[in-house]
């Protein structure tokens, strides 16, 4: 059960930091992975392709496609509106993270 709700917490903290990298430039998926393991987050790709597919749904993300050594990677880069978005989970995280000292 505490498993769950962690899990679910997690999420939100996830989408953050992905929005934080697409805006400092288009990363690909197991670059992500990687990058998620380095904060601690066991994400497998099962894991993490339907959030990136949820957000690029949502408007946060746009995908593209480039040819990386005959092989076609998809990149993912931030939106207006996805950047709107992490400008406002920034200042709401904030908040509550000083509320909570």
């Amino acid at each position: 059960m505490g498993d769950k709700v962690l899990r679910k917490l997690f999420l939100g903290f996830i989408q953050i930091h992905i929005l934080h990298h697409a805006k400092k430039e288009p990363f690909y998926g197991s670059w992500m992975i990687s990058e998620l393991e380095e904060h601690g987050y066991d994400m497998s790709p099962g894991t993490l392709y339907p959030i990136l597919h949820s957000m690029t749904t949502s408007g946060l993300l746009i995908q593209t496609e480039e040819n990386v050594e005959g092989k076609i990677r998809k990149y993912y880069g931030i939106t207006p509106y996805g950047e709107t978005i992490l400008v406002e989970a920034r200042n709401k995280a904030y908040e509550l993270f000083k509320e909570m000292d």
